[in-house]
């Protein structure tokens, strides 16, 4: 679901309080739930309960990251870029700290010592809200920055 102003379920919500109103002002009363029903659909969904678990409830905040599984993304891992795809999400924390796994086109070595190499093909790693990882090298360099491929 493409992220627009028209698809989220507060909008969605006043469009189904909307055409209520229209319709009644044709003589046409339908419920609250009808309305909802028939937005839905309107937007492709089969019923609200699908289109309420698609859409975020409101519109997004600036520069919060929306991953699913089946992306393709991009960035750095340990200092190493990378490209691949997204195979799992989940949001740990109420701060929106996400658990992300991702699958890399190619496997990097996430080891910096020349007479030692540890390739890694898929890893599990934490991301804030905007898709970087709050665990840093010693360094400083974050553990994981990334992106939706060609975003970055």
């Amino acid at each position: 679901m493409s992220e627009n102003p028209q698809t989220h379920a507060n909008n969605l919500k006043q469009q189904a309080r909307r055409l209520r109103t229209t319709l009644a002002g044709s003589g046409q009363a339908i419920s609250h739930a009808q309305a909802l029903e028939a937005v839905a659909q309107q937007h492709g969904f089969r019923d609200w309960n699908t289109a309420a678990a698609h859409v975020p409830a409101s519109a997004p905040r600036p520069n919060v990251l929306r991953l699913m599984p089946g992306d393709r993304v991009a960035g750095e891992y340990l200092g190493q870029p990378f490209r691949g795809e997204v195979r799992s999400v989940n949001v740990i924390s109420k701060d929106r700290l996400t658990r992300i796994s991702v699958e890399f086109d190619e496997a990097v070595d996430v080891v910096s010592f020349e007479s030692f190499s540890s390739w890694r093909k898929r890893v599990t790693s934490q991301i804030g809200p905007d898709g970087v990882s709050p665990q840093k090298r010693s360094d400083g360099t974050p553990h994981m920055r990334i992106g939706l491929e060609g975003t970055l």
